[in-house]
């Protein structure tokens, strides 16, 4: 069965970025990823290159950074009251995830002044043309409930 639009996808990846050493790896984490495809749940130039490919291929793919996690925006920062990052102690340079009013939001920490704090809203990955190797695991038919609340549910999924 080949990969397409609401098939669901399990596989390992290995993502660094082009011509580094690996970043992360699934195989760390044990369980492979799972995603419905076509419903924007992994960066675009990934499901790309994956699309059409069966169970037990392997692939490598080079995604340029308009692809992936977009290129990185100046000006992109945002000050945000102290309180927000509880008790943990933050400093420049650290990347932490805020609850925002859009769901969590990975940001990296400019400064650090007495009551706010000076964020980089760009995703860390922004701007990094990425390489990844994948294995693909699994290629099924999603559920009809997959395809209306637009993930996978079950082993590697989202658990309701």
């Amino acid at each position: 069965m080949k990969i397409e639009k609401d098939r669901v996808v399990r596989f390992h990846y290995t993502v660094s970025e082009v011509g580094q050493e690996p970043i992360e790896s699934s195989k760390d984490r044990g369980e492979p990823m799972a995603i419905l495809i076509g419903h924007n749940n992994i960066i675009p130039g990934l499901e790309k290159a994956m699309m059409d490919k069966e169970a037990g291929e392997s692939i490598s793919a080079d995604v340029p950074a308009a692809e992936a996690y977009g290129e990185r925006r100046e000006g992109l920062t945002q000050r945000v009251p102290k309180k927000h990052f509880g008790t943990a102690k933050v400093a420049a340079g650290q990347q932490v995830v805020l609850q925002t009013n859009f769901g969590p939001r990975a940001v990296t920490v400019v400064k650090v002044g007495m009551s706010v704090v000076d964020v980089d809203l760009n995703h860390p990955m922004a701007g990094k043309d990425l390489h990844f190797d994948v294995e693909i695991v699994e290629v099924r038919e999603a559920s009809e409930e997959e395809i209306a609340h637009g993930h996978v549910h079950g082993a590697g999924g989202h658990q309701h």
